[in-house]
C-alpha cells in the first residue's frame, strides 16, 4: 500500500511538473508589447492617410488606372507615377505594374 501510494504521488508530481514547464515556454505578450503594437499600427494608419491627402493636393491622380494593390496611382512633378502603401510610403511604379481601374469602381 506504502509503495502505490509513493508511486501515485510521484506520477502525480511528475506530471504537474511536465504541465508547468510547458505553460511557461508560452510566450505570452505583454501589456507593453500590445501598447507598442497597437501605437505602431495607429501611426502607419496616420502616416497613410496624411500622405494621401498631400498626394490628391498636391499630384495628380492617374484617371482610370489602379496600382498592384488596388489603390489609386499618382503622377507627382516629374511625371513618376506611385501609389501609398500601407505604412504611408510612396512606392514607385514600373509601367508594367499599373492597372487598368476595373469598370465596376
Amino acid at each position: 500500500m506504502n509503495k502505490k501510494y509513493l508511486a501515485g504521488l510521484l506520477t502525480l508530481a511528475l506530471a504537474g511538473t511536465v504541465s508547468l514547464s510547458t505553460q511557461a515556454q508560452e510566450k505570452k505578450k505583454t501589456v507593453g508589447e500590445k501598447i507598442e503594437n497597437t501605437a505602431s499600427s495607429v501611426g502607419n494608419k496616420t502616416a497613410e492617410v496624411a500622405v494621401k491627402g498631400v498626394s490628391k493636393v498636391g499630384d495628380k491622380t492617374y484617371k482610370g488606372k489602379v496600382a498592384p494593390d488596388g489603390s489609386d496611382v499618382y503622377i507627382n512633378g516629374k511625371n513618376r507615377k506611385y501609389y501609398i502603401n500601407k505604412k504611408g510610403a510612396k512606392v514607385y511604379l514600373k509601367a508594367s505594374q499599373i492597372k487598368d481601374k476595373p469598370a465596376g469602381k
